[in-house]
């Protein structure tokens, strides 16, 4: 029994400091206003790329197998793919819900392609450094698939944008085509997002675009 304390004495000691480094942060809140659960899952809905699309899904490239991808808007009207948000792996909390300002993972959930991670990652070699790709492929593990949510404005109700120490993530152009998210530091290209948890209803978790 004594063996167990020093156990006991420790998680206990963590718990405390995942307890004081979230004191002070808000709930990330869906488009209903509901905080958004580890549990649970969202589409993730671009409100200012100017491209009048859909949520995010991941980029449907017909030349590759099972291979990292893009992440895209969907077209008009079509929700995204749902995607899971939690805490970065090794972050012990008792937290079910999702705050701001510290480290999460998000992770697509559809049943193609079943041997690819379908989590988030800033590309490691990207082609062009100042902008690398937002795509598939990550390891909650990585720090490369980790990112914070973070609160916009005052004025914007339950709206969001994603970012990294090494910038936020945002939106390119592609000629015919919809926008890629990339990492930027450049404000214009910078995109608000907001979480819409799924509905049993309308979703389908095999739709890729």
């Amino acid at each position: 029994m004594s063996a167990l304390l020093p156990l006991a004495s420790s998680l206990i000691t963590l718990l405390l400091a995942a307890a004081i480094c979230i004191h002070g942060e808000e709930s990330v809140r869906d488009t209903n206003g509901n905080e958004v659960r580890i549990d649970e899952q969202y589409f993730i809905q671009p409100i200012n790329t100017k491209s009048d699309g859909g949520g995010l899904v991941p980029l449907d490239d017909p030349f590759t197998s099972c291979q990292p991808l893009g992440i895209t808007e969907a077209f008009w009207g079509e929700p995204g793919v749902p995607v899971n948000i939690a805490y970065r792996s090794g972050f012990i909390t008792p937290l079910k819900v999702i705050k701001t300002n510290l480290n999460i993972t998000v992770e697509f959930k559809y049943n193609l392609c079943m041997e690819l991670s379908k989590f988030w990652e800033v590309e490691g070699s990207p082609r062009n450094p100042a902008q690398p790709a937002i795509r598939i492929g990550g390891s909650p593990k990585e720090p490369s698939s980790w990112f914070k949510i973070e609160k916009v404005g005052e004025e914007e109700k339950n709206t969001y944008k994603l970012t990294t120490p090494a910038g936020t993530v945002g939106a390119i152009p592609i000629p015919g085509s919809t926008p890629r998210l990339v990492l930027t530091n450049d404000v214009s290209k910078v995109i608000s997002v907001k979480f819409m948890k799924v509905n049993d209803a309308t979703t389908s978790q095999d739709h890729v675009m």
